[in-house]
């Protein structure tokens, strides 16, 4: 079996070789880079699949980071933030992270984050069955190549966005609420998930529908939760 790679960037080198430490003893390779430039070329240099990105770093920060690396990949990123604020972990879901831990952190809880991305988007295919193709009035799921389209066109969604989208497009007309979203996506209990399951649908829109203001596609129940529509 392939031996997981995780790239760690973060300005500070204790942390770096500590989270190395932890992640080693899981039997997970680890590369280590100070800033946003560095990480950007060691993705270059050979395969990673996961990324732990600190916010708050000299040259090219972590939220710049992402967008970048997102123009191209959508291998799992996990942010560290040192502040207590949402609005730091908001806008990092909102470039295109998949998860966030805030410093300081409990290192088992880190590890423990990155083994279920991992898992998820790794050793794991989508939803166990068969792969099938689903054609919501041209808003077009293949599950055999995990790629989604609208009226022909390929929509670039991250592994967390797409993950949504297979859940509500394979369950089309059922409402699930945010917590059943998070906890079917992140697979962890989804309290205090409301922020998170926010920006991500937000973003969904912003890619698949023509006017995200007006949905036709991803609708929202209110005091309920989210469906896709038939």
């Amino acid at each position: 079996m392939e031996q997981h790679v995780v790239l760690v960037v973060d300005d500070d080198t204790e942390i770096r070789d500590a989270i190395d430490i932890y992640l080693k003893l899981e039997g997970i390779s680890v590369l280590k880079a100070k800033d946003g430039l560095e990480a950007l070329q060691l993705l270059e240099a050979g395969p990673v699949h996961l990324i732990i990105l600190d916010i708050m770093m000299p040259r090219l920060d972590g939220i710049a980071a992402t967008i970048k690396i997102r123009e191209s990949r959508n291998l799992p990123i996990l942010i560290l933030s040192a502040k207590s604020e949402d609005s730091d972990k908001i806008l990092g879901l909102h470039v295109g992270a998949d998860d966030y831990v805030s410093k300081p952190f409990n290192p088992m809880e880190l590890v423990a984050r990155v083994k279920s991305l991992l898992r998820r988007y790794v050793n794991l295919g989508s939803y166990e069955g068969v792969k099938k193709r689903i054609d919501l009035h041209g808003l077009v799921l293949n599950q055999e190549g995990k790629e989604v389209s609208v009226n022909g066109e390929s929509v670039k969604l991250t592994p967390i966005e797409y993950k949504i989208v297979e859940l509500l497009m394979t369950n089309a007309g059922r409402v699930f609420s945010i917590q059943e979203i998070y906890e079917r996506v992140w697979r962890e209990p989804g309290l205090n998930a409301e922020n998170t399951v926010a920006v991500h649908i937000r973003k969904i829109r912003e890619k698949i529908e023509i006017d995200p203001k007006y949905p036709r596609y991803l609708k929202v129940v209110w005091g309920i939760g989210y469906k896709m529509e038939k």
